[in-house]
């Protein structure tokens, strides 16, 4: 006569690894096709069925026998299903927020390229002199004094000549609309 499942688990929860082997012999195709069912995917059924296989000895340290092996089988395994099915939702979930910031990362990006392709444009009708100062003040990020010292001009120049840029740029822009 066979050995009972739970005789088989009692003495797998103990450490008998025939006993353990003998279950999973008995019970894989009966946790693949629950799992299949729960999941709808073979893919998701195989792993599923896989990590239930793994965690088992583990769990089979809670099994208390209060009900048939296959009853509490079947709940480790539903279980185990319901786990997968939060675990896509929070990944489905979170990769959609991320696609959206992506997409709103790659338009800032565009939007930077577009402002700086258009104002090295622009910086090519200005004057060389107003141009120098552009480039440092704004470009290398110089204070008004250090541009000056660097174009050996006073900081009020600089300031005039940023001053000069902006109504310029203005201008070249409002021919562009």
């Amino acid at each position: 006569m066979d050995t009972s499942d739970e005789t088989l688990a009692t003495a797998a929860a103990d450490g008998d690894r025939a006993s353990f082997a003998t279950l999973i012999a008995r019970h894989y195709d009966r946790i693949f096709g629950l799992a299949w069912r729960l999941s709808g995917s073979r893919q998701d059924a195989e792993d599923l069925a896989q990590d239930i296989c793994a965690a088992l000895p583990a769990k089979l340290l809670n099994w208390r026998a209060e009900a048939r092996f296959t009853t509490w089988l079947y709940r480790v395994v539903v279980n185990a299903a319901h786990d997968l099915r939060r675990r896509q939702a929070v990944r489905s979930k979170a990769a959609s927020g991320w696609g959206d910031w992506e997409i709103a990362r790659q338009q800032e990006i565009d939007t930077a390229r577009e402002a700086e392709a258009w104002l090295t444009g622009a910086m090519a009708q200005l004057a060389p002199e107003l141009r120098d100062t552009l480039a440092l003040v704004l470009g290398e990020e110089l204070t008004q004094a250090q541009a000056a010292e660097v174009l050996g001009v006073s900081e009020g120049t600089i300031a005039w000549r940023m001053s000069e840029v902006k109504k310029r740029l203005r201008v070249i822009a409002a021919r562009e609309v």
